[in-house]
């Protein structure tokens, strides 16, 4: 039995469906209740405890924040005290300085690593269906905001990071960190070309420079702390820092990475 946190998020409800497909044991786990998954909190143990109960494999996915390494560590524990085999968790890519602020999965990794169970961590880069955020500009006939100016990034589709998972669940990738990238390095303006053309519209761009970028999320009503750390991610890309392609998808499933070319023909069809 797989346990699969987060299951009604990008990744988990991808990765619950490629199981299922594929024959295997799954219970989805979410914060909220759902007719499908069973409700789990990772501030409460109890719930821990009974999601966990009868499962030999978890698939670890805690929501971005500085709340992660303590989110971690609650299941890792809740896994070892329930005899849970085997361990995978969802990190994101650079995550391995535990002393720079706002690495929120560093610690968590660790907390994985040191469990004592089979463990696999996967760092994947920013997702391809990010851009769904650009739909309200898109539909409104607006330019599409533009927080990192040319930086570029290897976007990787979200079905190649569900298939990664899927794969690091149901055999042996133990002891394993893969960082899951696309194929190629795109800028926004590359992106907003791409969707352009497959669209069949013309569509703009206009540069958000940091500050405006802050406000704007301080006024979406998010945490401090997340607004610091998302603007440091956009700042880290417009300044070339992020330029990471890798091979590991490939690796792990025998095929390239889908480029986000292709992700944006199947998602917008």
């Amino acid at each position: 039995m797989i346990l699969v946190t987060g299951a009604t998020g990008t990744i988990g409800s991808e990765l619950v469906r490629q199981l299922e497909a594929r024959g295997a044991a799954v219970r989805g786990m979410t914060r909220k209740p759902h007719e499908s998954f069973v409700q789990g909190d990772f501030d409460d143990p109890d719930s821990l405890r009974k999601a966990i109960a009868g499962v030999d494999t978890v698939f670890v996915l805690t929501a971005p924040g500085p709340w992660v390494p303590a989110h971690d560590r609650a299941l890792v524990e809740a896994a070892v005290d329930g005899g849970v085999q085997k361990i995978v968790k969802l990190s994101a890519i650079g995550s391995t300085d535990e002393e720079m602020p706002g690495n929120w999965h560093a610690a968590g990794e660790r907390a994985v690593r040191d469990s004592g169970l089979a463990w696999t961590i996967l760092r994947p880069a920013g997702f391809a269906s990010n851009v769904l955020r650009w739909m309200p500009a898109i539909q409104a006939g607006q330019p599409i905001p533009n927080q990192t100016g040319a930086g570029r990034h290897a976007f990787v589709d979200p079905r190649d990071v569900a298939a990664v998972a899927a794969e690091a669940l149901l055999s042996d990738h133990h002891d394993q960190t893969y960082t899951l990238t696309g194929p190629e390095l795109l800028s926004v303006p590359d992106q907003v070309a791409v969707l352009s053309d497959v669209l069949g519209s013309p569509l703009s761009v206009v540069d958000v420079p940091p500050d405006v970028y802050a406000e704007q999320l301080r006024a979406a009503g998010l945490d401090e702390a997340v607004v610091t750390v998302a603007v440091r991610g956009a700042e880290l890309i417009r300044s070339g820092g992020e330029e990471t392609i890798t091979d590991d998808v490939e690796r792990v499933l025998g095929r390239p990475a889908q480029t986000f070319r292709k992700w944006a023909r199947a998602y917008f069809a």
